[in-house]
């Protein structure tokens, strides 16, 4: 399980580091396999372990190429899927045209969620937060009926 927070530095070849909490959990889950795609709902990018994009994968075939939005969802997560690895110091290689998409230059953040990454650039994750946050407390926002029943 993948969880919790981190800022996190691209270096000028586009490479992130891991943080090392998560390296040997991520050896042990993928063998060291990854995939990282767009986040097709934010302009942010998932980070998977192999075994879970496979889930995805399939979960991704059984959708109908009749439905619009089904056929661009399968485009935009698979089409824009790629595979990498750690290298020996934790890095991995973000693809030119995804840290275009998701605006990442130097600083970016990492959030784990549970079985996959969520990475942002610094201040558009910082601008979502404080809106979430701040619409949260509005009670004119309504709840989804999954969040009215989960109790923390």
């Amino acid at each position: 399980m993948f969880r919790g927070f981190s800022k996190i530095s691209i270096d000028s070849k586009g490479r992130l580091a891991i943080p090392s909490r998560y390296r040997a959990l991520v050896l042990d889950q993928a063998l060291n396999n990854l995939v990282i795609t767009l986040n097709p709902l934010d302009r942010s990018l998932w980070l998977y372990p192999l075994p879970e994009w496979e889930l995805i994968e399939d979960k991704l075939t059984t959708l109908s190429d009749f439905d619009k939005q089904s056929r661009r969802t399968k485009q935009m997560m698979r089409g824009y899927a790629n595979d990498c690895q750690l290298d020996s110091q934790g890095r991995i290689l973000i693809p030119k045209e995804l840290r275009g998409y998701a605006e990442l230059r130097r600083q970016a953040v990492i959030l784990g969620q549970g079985n996959k990454f969520e990475i942002w650039n610094e201040k558009s994750w910082e601008k979502q937060r404080d809106d979430w946050l701040e619409s949260m407390g509005n009670e004119s926002t309504s709840s989804s009926d999954s969040l009215r029943s989960l109790s923390l």
